[in-house]
């Protein structure tokens, strides 16, 4: 374990020490465990530490296709995971979409100030007319009491219909291949978004630059398989995996890129 613990950073300690107490949970009681939300950085560490047990096993689910946050199952073998287990519920919200247009961060903003931790809900869908969005069953009934209003704007929140379709995502994820020098951060990002070091440590020091949400500012940071990288103003990178080195000594890099939307 020490040796696995090593591969992470720092200031993943207290999620890596929360993981290995859920794990010693399901291994003592012999019964399953529900994480909150997890980013895929956060489910890529549960499932390297879990992975090292033959008795226990994961699976996660975040309701929508290709959800992003997702809550994992922790199981023991003899377990059959069902929809239930995960304890998911889904809202539609109800506003007046013909005079006023919400967006993503009005709705992420809106649900934090009820005083909602983040790993209580998951993606948020947004489309023209409609916006839905997946929270932890614990937290449903306070959701659908106190979240009246998105800003300025009246809303009603309520669960989706049993039949009725779940917002598919429209980001569009393109795979690419690049061969990097080292796993810096201001490399990665020369590289694979095609721009200087100079100006790709210029967005990271200006702090312009997230990994997994956290806003970084060392160019010599890191990366790490399952990261995934906002450049404001240039979209997202997701490092989906580092495979070994070329006869040079570099690093082969298989990424997903986000397409912008035109």
């Amino acid at each position: 374990m020490e040796h696995l613990i090593q591969h992470f950073r720092k200031d993943e300690q207290p999620f890596i020490e929360q993981v290995v107490s859920l794990q010693r949970e399901v291994e003592d009681r012999y019964a399953p465990k529900l994480t909150d939300f997890l980013d895929p950085r956060q489910r890529f560490i549960v499932t390297s530490i879990i992975g090292q047990y033959d008795t226990l096993k994961t699976v996660s689910a975040g309701l929508f296709d290709k959800a992003e946050r997702q809550r994992m199952l922790i199981y023991p073998t003899y377990y059959e995971p069902v929809e239930e287990d995960f304890q998911l519920t889904v809202f539609t919200i109800q506003y007046p979409a013909k005079f006023v247009q919400l967006q993503h961060p009005d709705v992420l903003g809106a649900l934090l100030s009820l005083g909602l931790n983040r790993g209580k809900f998951g993606d948020i869908r947004v489309n023209e007319y409609q916006i839905q969005f997946v929270v932890a069953n614990e937290v449903s009934e306070y959701v659908r009491l106190h979240l009246t209003g998105i800003g300025k704007v009246k809303v009603h929140v309520e669960s989706i219909k049993e039949k009725e379709p779940l917002l598919e995502n429209e980001e569009e994820w393109l795979e690419e291949f690049h061969t990097v020098s080292s796993m810096r951060l201001d490399v990665v990002i020369a590289t694979v978004l095609k721009m200087s070091r100079q100006k790709a440590q210029a967005l990271i020091t200006g702090k312009k630059v997230r990994v997994n949400w956290t806003e970084r500012d060392t160019v010599a940071f890191e990366l790490q398989e399952g990261d995934i990288v906002s450049v404001r103003g240039s979209g997202r990178v997701k490092i989906s995996m580092t495979e070994g080195r070329t006869k040079k000594d570099k690093i082969r890099l298989q990424v997903g890129r986000l397409a912008q939307k035109s």
